[in-house]
């Protein structure tokens, strides 16, 4: 059981029969009344995000997120493919709704974590950091960069990020998968 103080970015709780990841929290107080813990959550099942307050007296129950490690196939038609890491013959389909938005910085046969709660899966983790190849990037303009220039640029997997003028086509950069922004170049 976490206390209402306790529910933090990065945990999984249990609200209402239903998991869902603690995307941002806000501990306050109003004036002379009791602190409240003010939070976003991800539904792990729709992905729809809610507000909820806990108040003082409140509890709830973290939730038992299992992950196992599985390699990524393909994707077809909004379907992500993937197989058990070391039997590429069990293989098995999840949604695009489940996967689509961390899978922009996974490359083919590259290893995810598949989470899942009550035997379902529920979504995917990766890794904070992952190393791409810059696939096209635009030459660097002379101007104004007092204010650090950026120009996008495209990766193996087709995402499209901004990143520093002196990023060339061929580098490796490093990204962060949780907010989607160039990290360094290798």
């Amino acid at each position: 059981m976490l206390e209402y103080n306790e529910i933090r970015p990065r945990k999984f709780i249990v609200w209402q029969d239903e998991p869902y990841e603690v995307i941002d929290s806000h501990v306050f107080r109003k004036q002379q009344r009791k602190p409240v813990n003010q939070t976003k959550l991800k539904n792990l099942i729709t992905g729809k995000v809610i507000e909820q307050a806990f108040h003082q007296s409140e509890k709830v129950n973290e939730a038992e997120i299992p992950s196992r490690e599985v390699r990524f196939l393909y994707t077809n038609k909004g379907e992500y493919w993937f197989c058990e890491k070391d039997n590429s013959a069990k293989r098995f389909e999840l949604p695009a709704n489940l996967v689509a938005d961390k899978m922009i910085y996974v490359r083919q046969n590259d290893l995810v974590g598949i989470l899942s709660f009550d035997d379902q899966p529920i979504g995917v983790s990766i890794p904070i950091k992952v190393k791409l190849k810059v696939k096209e990037a635009a030459p660097a303009v002379r101007g104004n960069t007092a204010q650090g220039a950026t120009k996008q640029i495209v990766l193996e997997t087709g995402a499209v990020i901004n990143s520093p003028l002196f990023v060339n086509e061929g580098d490796i950069v490093e990204i962060n998968t949780e907010t989607g922004e160039y990290a360094s170049r290798m």
